[in-house]
């Protein structure tokens, strides 16, 4: 098993163990041997901002890795932490493997976020808002701070993109404890601009956990704006399949996430 790296050597921004447990927000390398500078993606597993599910961590870095490419699980911290401590830390994700990259033999310009369920919200929310100013009292910047912080590739799995319609409720209330002003401003259909990198989206049709109308409306939004997407629909499934082995339809996701990466955006 791979180790675990803290994303912070030493100032955490919004550490606070008294009242919310003493978790470091951590990633996890999945790196394969090569002769020259691979694409990555940082893999954001779901559980509602309440949990990370096993599943949509290390299997999915798993998988990428036997595609040809290097991965990272991305430990965010989740509740009682509240917006923006999740979104600081999935920022903090793409510098810090930006500023890695020879370390890990990454190429700097092709590095992915993907996320699944809440944890494709967050991978949405550090798509768009990637140029997020850490408001920490106390926090010192380091040099992983001075590199940009944005992706090249956005991969949105059953992803709550919405916190004020089609939501999860779960997941809003644990990112926001209830405040609507602040979901919409988290709702990625309404913050989407059209200077975001290309995306890949899918979703079942019947999940009725997360509704089909979250990847919709975003893919909609998305056309409007003149960003290239890519988007999967597929008739049944319930929510949280994460790889789908076994099931012949869903599982397809995973390959033709593949085919996107290599054939249209040449990673």
């Amino acid at each position: 098993m791979p180790e675990a790296i803290p994303l912070w050597d030493k100032s955490v921004p919004f550490y606070n163990p008294a009242c919310c447990g003493g978790e470091i927000p951590r990633i996890t390398p999945y790196i394969i041997p090569s002769d020259r500078p691979l694409g990555c993606v940082i893999v954001l597993p779901g559980g509602g901002y309440a949990m990370r599910a096993p599943h949509e961590g290390a299997p999915i870095a798993e998988m990428l890795n036997r595609a040809g490419y290097n991965a990272f699980v991305c430990d965010y911290r989740v509740s009682p932490y509240r917006h923006p401590v999740p979104l600081c830390d999935a920022n903090r994700a793409v510098r810090f493997v930006r500023h890695n990259a020879a370390r890990f033999g990454c190429d700097p310009g092709k590095i992915g976020i993907l996320g699944f369920s809440a944890g494709g919200h967050l991978a949405v929310s550090a798509y768009e808002h990637y140029d997020n100013v850490i408001g920490c009292d106390g926090y010192v910047p380091d040099d992983v701070d001075n590199v940009s912080a944005r992706p090249d590739a956005g991969v949105f799995c059953y992803a709550v993109i919405s916190l004020c319609k089609h939501t999860h409720g779960g997941s809003m209330q644990n990112l926001t404890n209830g405040d609507m002003a602040l979901a919409g401003r988290l709702s990625g259909e309404v913050s989407a601009r059209a200077d975001m990198p290309p995306a890949f989206i899918w979703h079942t049709f019947d999940d009725d956990a997360v509704p089909v109308e979250n990847a919709l409306d975003m893919a909609s939004r998305m056309h409007e704006l003149g960003v290239p997407c890519e988007l999967h629909i597929y008739p049944h499934g319930r929510h949280g399949l994460g790889l789908a082995e076994g099931d012949p339809s869903v599982s397809q996701w995973s390959g033709q996430l593949i085919n996107w990466l290599k054939y249209s955006l040449n990673w």
